[in-house]
């Protein structure tokens, strides 16, 4: 097949989501170089950021462009990995077995403290805000902590256990506001070391630890944006790791990235690029894992935030790339800023959710509103 096949199926393909190469629209895009065309069909989402990465192609407004993209259904038509090899090899292999368990800190969430201070709020939390009644970042990810240990009912001198605490902002805002006593758990050495001073002085203990390792009983425990790092072949596991470390009349919050299909691997670009080992439950893999070891109280979804979310983050670097500059290389930036977007515009077309899941253990007695 010749270029111009490639090229006429492209634009076609990108017609039917209303952009147009070369357009006047913010979504439309300009083409650098012509490979791009050969690479969108034969290698999809990972010709799609590879390209980007290198410069072969733009779009004003990328977000807007994978939002149409995704709304579209164009991604379904471009061929890559076929969907049933790549999500084969989550099925075969437990891709987030103990062994590999810290990969993903090595890979991504070590990539530098100073590149994660230049994007996050002021307390660095890496997962979605919650914009009800906040207009800026700092307002929405207290906004989305307050709801989180709302849910939980928190009272003073209660334990606490955090699984994948990342750089310690919710344990501290649980010690501070709430009167309780945080274990954060996190595979990533940086996050360990910058939580440590994060939460000094108050009743917080940072483990550099896999959640398989776990000790101790706790009165709450809760997860925020770690889950999809636990695959589908552990994901009955880590219910009854959170059953064995709750108390009786304990209750557990999960807050989680959905997919609305059941897989079990991650598309080959964000694999390769930002979250090796990662895959996304869905809804069913959730409640199947959970069932018989939990009680769910309610379920929450509001992944439209997480595109305010992304898009301010996208905004903070954006703003400090001169200063990230001499240690993060324009190839590294247009990769984050392609991850930061494409996400954005996803989770805009809802193509990807957000859900926090509020369990019991064993049943809560008489009514409870639950905080939204």
């Amino acid at each position: 097949m010749g270029d111009f096949f490639f090229q006429h199926k492209v634009k076609q393909l990108l017609a039917d989501a209303g952009i147009t190469v070369d357009g006047r629209d913010p979504w439309d895009i300009t083409v650098h170089d012509n490979r791009f065309y050969r690479r969108i069909l034969l290698e999809a989402h990972l010709g799609a950021g590879e390209s980007y990465m290198d410069g072969w192609w733009d779009s004003p407004q990328l977000d807007e462009f994978f939002y149409r993209i995704l709304r579209a259904g164009v991604e379904k038509k471009v061929s890559g990995v076929p969907r049933f090899l790549n999500g084969l090899i989550g099925k075969v292999t437990n891709l987030q077995n103990p062994a590999r368990a810290y990969i993903v800190g090595d890979t991504h969430y070590n990539i530098g403290n100073d590149l994660y201070a230049a994007m996050l709020d002021r307390r660095m939390i890496y997962s979605c805000a919650y914009w009800n009644n906040a207009s800026t970042l700092d307002e929405a990810q207290e906004e989305k902590l307050r709801l989180v240990f709302d849910k939980l009912m928190l009272k003073p001198g209660m334990s606490l256990l955090d699984i994948g605490c990342g750089w310690g902002g919710a344990a501290r805002f649980a010690a501070e506001h709430y009167g309780v006593t945080v274990t954060g758990l996190t595979i990533s050495s940086e996050q360990a070391k910058l939580a440590r001073e994060h939460c000094s002085g108050l009743p917080v203990e940072i483990k550099l630890t896999d959640y398989r390792d776990t000790k101790g009983m706790y009165d709450r425990i809760y997860s925020i944006g770690m889950f999809e790092h636990v695959g589908l072949k552990n994901y009955r596991k880590y219910f009854q790791i959170v059953r064995n470390h709750l108390a009786p009349d304990g209750l557990f919050l999960l807050h989680t990235i959905g997919s609305n299909r059941s897989g079990s691997n991650t598309d080959s670009w964000t694999s390769k690029y930002i979250f090796p080992n990662s895959m996304l439950p869905s809804a069913n893999q959730i409640t199947a894992a959970a069932e018989g070891m939990l009680i769910l109280e309610d379920w929450h979804s509001f992944g439209h935030d997480y595109y305010h979310t992304l898009k301010a983050w996208n905004r903070n670097i954006e703003h400090n790339r001169a200063a990230l500059a001499p240690i993060y290389d324009e190839r590294f930036h247009r990769m984050w800023r392609y991850y930061l977007l494409s996400a954005a515009g996803s989770f805009r077309a809802r193509h990807v959710q957000l859900w926090q899941l509020l369990y019991s253990r064993n049943g809560m007695e008489g009514s409870f509103k639950v905080p939204r």
